[in-house]
């Protein structure tokens, strides 16, 4: 990206001083304790001593040295973290004191400096349906924000959403056990099988962005609507009580729908709304996932 405006550096330094405390008092010892160690990797052979678990013995260096020797591992702390933004026409959907789009850059702010705070590398994948921009994974505070820089920058695109293709591109470059955040509205094509694929060998967060105005339709008369993914206009008349009661239903199935996918898969769904904070989901779904990890070790 080339040309990037004063107003759109403005922007990610208000971003960043916005996010910084957060950051430093809150979301850093978090996700610390959260996304530590998400494997383990092998460290040496030692010899054998009581207290050692049986499973961690080497039985082929036991039998060359005539006596037992275990395998040390140690928890692997650098992590690669992978957000996955979607840039899509309706990222540009707004009717708070920011849209979708600014919505993501604070949520990839938080996330990038929270990874950044503990060594960990962050890449980025902008998509709409299609791969848009890829910022390959890099460590450091510069970098962050250039990723910060970049969801802002974007520019806007009537295209449609189909978040199988960022996923498909992602199980493509990642080699290792990552962490996956979807940051999108989810309004998408089906995507079930690609994020099923990705799960698989990575860690997947969804998180969900919403707008209070998407939920229900306002009773303005004949109002005209306009899909911001593909620009068709149509007319509805938003004063019939079925048409309102309507478009409530099929926004709610979507999100049920959603949901039951998401819990099928066992991927971690986090909701954030364009005209709340997003600090307070962040932190319920650290605290969750810590709560789980705790009981997952006691077992």
């Amino acid at each position: 990206m080339s040309g990037i405006s004063p107003e759109i550096l403005r922007q990610v330094k208000r971003i960043e001083l916005r996010t910084r405390g957060l950051v430093n008092s809150r979301f850093t010892g978090e996700y610390h304790s959260v996304f530590k160690g998400q494997g383990m990797e092998f460290s040496e052979v030692r010899e054998y001593q009581p207290g050692d678990e049986v499973r961690t013995i080497d039985w082929n260096v036991s039998a060359r040295m005539r006596r037992l020797f275990v395998k040390r591992y140690v928890e692997e702390r650098e992590l690669t973290v992978l957000l996955i933004v979607d840039c899509s026409g309706s990222s540009r959907f707004g009717t708070g004191e920011r849209d979708k789009q600014s919505l993501a850059a604070e949520l990839a702010a938080v996330l990038a400096l929270s990874a950044t705070r503990n060594n960990d590398r962050v890449g980025l994948i902008l998509c709409s349906d299609r791969v848009e921009h890829v910022v390959p994974p890099r460590k450091g505070r510069r970098h962050a924000l250039r990723l910060v820089r970049d969801v802002l920058a974007w520019p806007t695109t009537n295209r449609g959403t189909d978040l199988s293709q960022a996923l498909e591109y992602s199980a493509r470059v990642l080699h290792h056990r990552a962490l996956v955040f979807v940051i999108s509205d989810f309004v998408t094509a089906p995507v079930d099988r690609a994020l099923r694929a990705v799960a698989q060998r990575h860690d997947v967060v969804a998180v969900v962005m919403d707008d209070p105005a998407e939920r229900t339709l306002p009773n303005l008369g004949v109002i005209r609507v306009v899909d911001p993914e593909t620009g068709k206009l149509v007319e509805v008349d938003s004063s019939a009580a079925g048409v309102r009661d309507a478009y409530a239903m099929a926004i709610a199935g979507e999100r049920l729908g959603r949901q039951q996918m998401l819990r099928r898969l066992a991927i971690d769904e986090v909701s954030v709304d364009t005209d709340r904070g997003f600090a307070e989901p962040l932190l319920r779904f650290f605290n969750v996932r810590e709560t789980r990890g705790r009981k997952a070790r006691r077992r």
